[in-house]
């Protein structure tokens, strides 16, 4: 398997399947459109972000996105990791632990001491990032009127 940054044609099928990304992210809360992905990840990657993916005989198998975000108390810039995925078929072989180490690494070799990220309670991937060292540090409640 190889985890690298995508080329341009690699870059249009992960945006292509974001939507997908963000509805299991969100538990089936979210059914975002292509237009609004693009909203929400075009200014990110014009500031910095980045993708990396993992493939394995030129096939796309998940990608993880980062970038940087800024404490709103501090001002401090940490890394930040917006979106991690695995494709289904693909989904139990250990990809999101490889994508989560190569986005760390990738992180501290841009001079992050910090990484942050945000999921929605019952998201399975919780379980990996505490295992991989994240620790809840906010939460987010809501109320349904």
């Amino acid at each position: 398997m190889d985890i690298r940054k995508p080329n341009r044609f690699e870059l249009k099928k992960v945006l292509s399947l974001s939507p997908q990304a963000v509805f299991d992210g969100k538990l089936g809360e979210v059914e975002p459109t292509k237009k609004k992905i693009e909203q929400l990840v075009n200014p990110l990657l014009e500031k910095g972000s980045y993708y990396l993916i993992a493939t394995e005989n030129d096939q796309l198998m998940g990608w993880i996105l980062m970038g940087t975000s800024k404490d709103q108390f501090t001002d401090m810039m940490n890394g930040f990791i917006y979106e991690l995925f695995v494709i289904e078929e693909f989904r139990g072989n250990g990809i999101s632990k490889l994508l989560m180490r190569a986005g760390i690494d990738h992180l501290k070799q841009d001079g992050y001491s910090e990484i942050r990220l945000s999921a929605f309670e019952g998201n399975q991937a919780i379980k990996l990032y505490e295992k991989m060292g994240f620790s809840i540090r906010t939460i987010t409640m809501s109320l349904q009127l």
